[in-house]
């Protein structure tokens, strides 16, 4: 039997706002920044992905605009943190969601430890983008201008070629499962992140912490 179905169903009736309107703004103007330079990058990165460049406007234009966007996805990746940096603080009870986070995985409702109103592997997730964000625009900038970079040091842009590319890989992977997670494991979240709102019952199911405190149980 489900956590939320051995509530009393009172308990749940209604629903709850999760996401204010200007948290899914940042939310989805720093997701659809991050998918435009994926698809430029990625055109950039290897002929066998130029049909991405033909798509997006040809290989110019992806390359104009891909460091441009680029931008502004750190711009809303910093805005997003001024939101979001304490809800993405790790405590102990996100240790204990990690340490057990097969059971979430799997759907075992009975074994996931109880999270806030962002669980251990979103906060880490976060984290990710944030520092991979960062060290994506560090490198970046040597690619973007690598007239400054003096000749004798050109090695230096061979170091920042393999950053751009390790921290492009690896926020990719991270961003392939968060949208995985939040479409196919957790129905709901993506009904959260367009309107704002969820139902009382989520909310208990899976983030049970943050909804005591948000309905003034706790």
């Amino acid at each position: 039997m489900s956590t939320a179905a051995a509530l009393p169903t009172t308990q749940h009736a209604g629903v709850i706002e999760r996401y204010t309107f200007k948290e899914r703004f940042v939310h989805w103007f720093t997701g659809v920044t991050y998918l435009y330079c994926v698809g430029t990058g990625l055109a950039l990165y290897t002929p066998h992905l130029y049909w991405l460049a033909f798509m997006l406007g040809g290989a110019p234009t992806s390359r104009f605009w891909h460091p441009i966007i680029g931008l502004g996805f750190i711009i809303g990746t910093l805005w997003m943190n001024n939101l979001w940096r304490h809800d993405m603080e790790l405590t102990e009870v996100d240790r204990r969601w990690l340490d057990n986070s097969k059971a979430y995985v799997t759907n075992d409702e009975a074994r996931t430890p109880l999270s806030e109103r962002f669980n251990g592997g979103q906060k880490l997730f976060y984290w990710l983008m944030l520092y991979g964000g960062l060290l994506l625009l560090l490198s970046g900038m040597f690619l973007w201008f690598p007239e400054y970079i003096p000749r004798p040091s050109g090695w230096v842009r061979g170091v920042m070629v393999l950053l751009h590319e390790v921290a492009a890989l690896l926020t990719i992977g991270g961003f392939i499962i968060h949208v995985y997670m939040g479409i196919f494991m957790v129905p709901g979240s993506m009904t959260a992140i367009t309107t704002g709102y969820v139902t009382r019952a989520w909310a208990w199911t899976h983030h049970r912490l943050w909804y005591l405190r948000a309905t003034g149980q706790k």
